[in-house]
């Protein structure tokens, strides 16, 4: 195992950013999702040859033993049972009109959280899962949920637990508007941000299976099949945007509010790399 502490990856992210990064990122800008996928999985294929996708979906407790067996430990009593319980409840109580979450969604909402986002034709936007189930409140007359955490994310472990197993299967459909927040999300993925000048990339990507600040860095592929994840630092379960939030200011950044058009593109494309991979979610994480 390397060990690279902060000041050494901040560093190699300035110094190599131009000559690794940036050409990386200029060969796939004329690329289709299609291709760019095919790409980026054989990047971690290549870099990780022993793991197959299944097994990178596993991310840092592949790179520390010390690690998978705490992990190992905790899944004895999963955290999140409770959480997939209390979102199974909430998701079959009924509104005051008498309808539910299962009207709002095909297959009664049950094995379709391996799609989300999804772009929406009609609104020529990414809808994340957190987006339709307020979505879905608001069209029924309740109030929507607050996004992050809580009441909304149990809602989405109970989804997610009924796809665990089927692969990540996110579309980009021939749509300009699909195919332009694809790319916005790709940017935002690979630019540099904050006094550090990090970008997602150089953490997940170019140092995946290296360590900084003790924590080993998971690859990129396969990360969005876990979420959402009950954090030990967090004491719950939290969605994937709440992660992305705690990235950002990680490195120094601003970072992006929740649900908002960017920060949904982000998602949308983190997830799509993991098409392929099987739904391990909810998970634990540290």
């Amino acid at each position: 195992m390397k060990v690279f502490n902060s000041k050494f990856l901040a560093k190699a992210a300035v110094l190599s950013a131009i000559a690794v990064s940036s050409a990386f990122v200029l060969t796939t800008a004329l690329a289709g999702p299609k291709e760019d996928l095919e790409k980026y999985q054989a990047f971690f294929k290549e870099r990780f040859p022993e793991m197959d996708l299944a097994a990178l979906s596993n991310g840092m407790y592949n790179f520390s033993d010390d690690k998978r067996s705490q992990y190992n430990d905790i899944m004895e009593f999963p955290p999140y049972e409770v959480d997939i319980e209390e979102g199974k409840e909430l998701f079959a109580k009924p509104f005051k009109n008498g309808k539910s979450y299962a009207d709002c969604f095909p297959q009664q909402g049950v094995g379709v959280a391996h799609t989300y986002p999804k772009f929406d034709a009609k609104s020529g936007k990414v809808q994340t899962l957190e987006g339709a189930i307020n979505a879905c409140r608001q069209a029924n007359g309740e109030e929507p949920l607050k996004y992050l955490k809580g009441n909304l994310v149990k809602i989405i472990a109970y989804m997610a637990d009924t796809t665990r197993g089927k692969p990540v299967n996110i579309e980009v459909p021939n749509d300009p508007r699909a195919i332009a927040a694809y790319e916005q999300g790709k940017q935002i993925y690979f630019t540099r941000r904050g006094p550090r000048e990090f970008a997602c990339y150089h953490c997940h990507w170019e140092a995946s299976g290296l360590r900084i600040r003790g924590n080993e860095l998971s690859p990129a592929v396969g990360q969005a099949a876990n979420f959402p994840v009950y954090r030990s630092k967090w004491g719950e379960i939290g969605s994937i945007q709440r992660r992305y939030i705690g990235c950002m200011r990680n490195i120094g950044a601003v970072p992006l509010k929740e649900q908002t058009e960017a920060m949904n593109n982000l998602e949308y494309f983190h997830t799509f790399l993991s098409n392929g991979v099987p739904m391990n979610a909810p998970n634990s994480r540290f």
